[in-house]
């Protein structure tokens, strides 16, 4: 039971507006009179969880992060998105999703700034006020290190916001400086594990470790990396996190939160709400919109894919002579089952029957955010959680590590964990002794296979330096890009209309 919904008070918040309405609403809660005891506390920090269910959060932020990469594309009837989301094309600096992603984060910035401003002045359990605060600093450093790696020298807001803030750029260095500094406090603020089920979903000490050292990766300063991790794997964190028997179980609804998540966002249907604008409905939506927009033709609006290539990567047989099961849990196409398309099925008809030879017979959708494993149709409301970060992806960010430092010879008992549970052969095995740079390139192939349209892909390739027009020979849309310039996304024109301070990413 996904506890941590039921109970979320959405704070307000604002940035510059240029008209001024000193009009007081007598029914709405004033903070003056809110933020008074330990029950507004853990209100306050539960409305800091829900802007996760904001559209630009949970729907077109994860799409940015898979489909601008090499493994993604888009063929949406709606050019403005194809456009954005693949091909390196945005003429309009306030398209909707690329700007709401934008404005989200930092909607979630300042819920956690109001949280870190006005809770420590609460008389409360001393306990309970850092398990607050710590998720406050943790959600912080999380929106920061999605606005840093895709927009880069974005504005430092420390404090609530108001209609005179106007802030400047920050470097993108200042930017990551905060980000640790949030995530160390919430290391020292937050349990290792919660003791009541009503707090299931919350971020914990290891999730803290894992966005730490995902900040110190993208900085490629796998020294100050190497400590989060070995407490994740070495450590304390070794005995409360492990990889599920069977790789699936990660993106079904029947087996959420189980050991193998570190950070999972929480997802529930809401049968009393009637649109998926968390504006618009008088009920908070609990879901996400994530399937319905991803979801194959005929299914879901299919705004973004994955390309076919990804599929011809799992070319290694498991140890007894089959194909990798990560196949058949991550895509939707025409083989999803091996035996073809008659026995594919795609939500309750085959694959042969719905698509047959037709124009969309070679598309391959990404399976993982679907809810084809329960029903036969999806919607705006999905109650499927995102597995924003697993166990295996920081196994294999700790081989990574290690290798980066010239520990490769014990990189390797890491990645032969998550191949096992693969049933393929240790990697120790299958190939001994590579070089440091031999096994870079291998843990790029294994992090492929195991995390493939989960969100992590951009930030590799730009962790590695692979971004750029060499990756057109898997994805065309890389024949657009211009170095310098498509790293990041535009910030939003209507933005620096109103902030005389900010200035536009370059060659923008």
């Amino acid at each position: 039971m996904k506890r941590i919904l039921i109970y979320i008070v959405i704070i307000g918040l604002g940035f510059g507006c240029e008209e001024k309405l000193d009009i007081k609403n007598p029914n709405e809660p004033s903070v003056q009179y809110f933020w008074q005891n330990e029950e507004d506390a853990v209100k306050g920090v539960n409305a800091v969880y829900s802007t996760l269910h904001k559209g630009s959060i949970s729907r077109w932020m994860p799409m940015l992060f898979s489909t601008r990469s090499d493994i993604g594309q888009s063929r949406s009837p709606w050019t403005d998105l194809a456009n954005a989301l693949d091909k390196f094309i945005q003429p309009d600096y306030n398209f909707g999703p690329v700007a709401g992603t934008w404005s989200d984060n930092y909607v979630g910035i300042n819920r956690a700034n109001q949280v870190l401003d006005n809770v420590p002045n609460i008389e409360m359990d001393a306990a309970k006020k850092d398990e607050v605060l710590g998720q406050a600093y943790f959600f912080r450093g999380l929106f920061y290190y999605h606005l840093v790696t895709l927009f880069g020298n974005v504005p430092l807001m420390l404090q609530t916001t108001s209609p005179d803030d106007y802030p400047a750029n920050s470097s993108v260095e200042q930017v990551y400086n905060q980000i640790i500094s949030d995530l160390e406090m919430a290391v020292d603020m937050l349990p290792a594990q919660y003791a009541s089920p009503d707090d299931l979903g919350r971020v914990t000490k290891g999730a803290a470790h894992a966005l730490m050292a995902k900040a110190y990766f993208q900085l490629k300063d796998y020294n100050s990396a190497l400590p989060s991790l070995e407490w994740l794997v070495d450590g304390q964190g070794g005995d409360i996190y492990d990889l599920t028997s069977d790789y699936r179980d990660n993106f079904l609804i029947t087996t959420e939160n189980n050991v193998e998540s570190v950070f999972e966002w929480q997802f529930a249907e809401n049968p009393n709400e009637y649109t998926d604008d968390d504006i618009a409905t008088p009920n908070h939506n609990y879901g996400t919109s994530m399937a319905q927009f991803t979801a194959p033709v005929g299914i879901g609006w299919s705004d973004a894919e994955a390309r076919r290539w990804v599929i011809y990567e799992f070319d290694e047989l498991t140890v007894d002579g089959n194909r990798d099961p990560r196949v058949e849990a991550s895509f939707l196409f025409d083989s999803t089952n091996v035996n073809g398309p008659n026995e594919t099925m795609i939500y309750g008809v085959s694959f042969t029957e719905r698509y047959g030879d037709g124009p969309d017979s070679k598309r391959v959708w990404v399976r993982k955010f679907l809810n084809d494993h329960w029903k036969n149709e999806e919607g705006y409301r999905s109650p499927n959680n995102y597995r924003y970060i697993r166990y295996s992806d920081v196994l294999l960010m700790y081989a990574e590590c290690l290798n980066a430092v010239g520990r490769t010879a014990e990189a390797y008992a890491h990645v032969d964990r998550v191949r096992e549970r693969a049933n393929l052969a240790p990697l120790s095995t299958a190939k001994p002794g590579l070089s440091q740079d031999a096994f870079l390139e291998q843990i790029k192939h294994e992090r492929l296979l195991e995390l493939a349209g989960e969100g992590h892909r951009w930030n590799d390739l730009m962790r590695w330096g692979d971004v750029g027009p060499g990756l057109a020979g898997n994805d065309p849309a890389f024949n657009n890009f211009e170095v310098g310039k498509h790293e990041l996304l535009p910030i939003p024109q209507v933005d620096l209309d109103v902030n005389p301070n900010l200035e536009q990413n370059p060659n923008w």
